[in-house]
């Protein structure tokens, strides 16, 4: 039967959000924000969607220069379990997060011959395996262009060259944080149109070049682990530092009413 498919009349964007740490958080499911997308595509200009798990609401609070980085971003989506859980502590009844990696999947694997996508990240195997997989699962796909994530600085205005001829209406972008977010700061003003989605791992987990933990592991927050697991010597030292970080300010912002609030400094 296949997959139902996407809705593909204007949304309007919801005003219901919640703060983490200070950053704001949108309260969504994979349906609402895929319809909500496709509205913002009726639209002149770029959007720009950050994926956020707590890494990066703890980054945006502890450091200035990165927050200065995601300050053009328009969406802050719930993608790791224990912001889900800090939302629901406020009221917010998600019953789910919006994983990145699966709102890539459920988006494209739905999408309309009249909807386009433009890759930028992975390893050069990983985008062809990218291409691929989506043009598996949904042939009608409207993959119009792709670039592998090694490229050098003098090759990046070309590629907004490429983007801006293309006009690709969701360009998914997979260079890990934060280099997907600076690129993402440094250009979307010379991007025409389009909605950028910064969704980091996403482009691995749906290429089939490196495993995603078990749905069990995700529900209870522990997606971590498992990739902790499986590349220790990489990613220790960043889950050491910011998971600490979160738990820390998370206890110091609720010791001091404003966990759930806009930080002011």
């Amino acid at each position: 039967m296949g997959v139902p498919a996407l809705v593909t009349t204007p949304a309007e964007a919801s005003d219901d959000v919640r703060y983490v740490l200070g950053t704001p958080l949108h309260l969504t499911t994979y349906a609402q924000f895929a319809a909500l997308c496709l509205g913002l595509l009726h639209r002149s200009g770029t959007t720009a969607v950050d994926f956020t798990n707590t890494q990066i609401v703890t980054m945006r609070r502890h450091e200035p220069g990165f927050k200065a980085i995601t300050s053009r971003f328009d969406y802050f989506v719930p993608d790791g379990m224990p912001l889900i859980w800090c939302l629901n502590w406020q009221g917010a009844k998600l019953r789910d997060r919006v994983y990145g990696p699966s709102f890539m999947q459920y988006l494209i694997a739905r999408s309309p011959p009249s909807v386009s996508h433009y890759f930028l990240g992975g390893s050069p195997e990983c985008a062809a395996k990218l291409r691929a997989t989506f043009r598996a699962q949904n042939p009608q796909a409207q993959i119009i262009g792709a670039r592998h994530g090694y490229f050098k600085p003098e090759e990046e205005a070309a590629i907004i060259d490429e983007l801006n001829q293309l006009s690709p209406d969701f360009i998914w972008v997979g260079l890990g944080t934060p280099k997907q977010q600076a690129w993402i700061h440094r250009y979307k003003t010379q991007i025409r149109r389009g909605v950028i989605c910064a969704v980091g791992f996403a482009f691995d987990v749906n290429a089939g070049t490196k495993k995603d933990a078990p749905v069990g592991l995700q529900r209870l927050g522990l997606t971590w682990l498992f990739r902790l697991a499986t590349e220790p010597a990489r990613l220790a030292p960043r889950y050491l530092r910011y998971n600490t970080l979160f738990a820390l300010y998370l206890l110091w912002d609720g010791m001091h009413g404003r966990a759930f609030k806009v930080y002011l400094g």
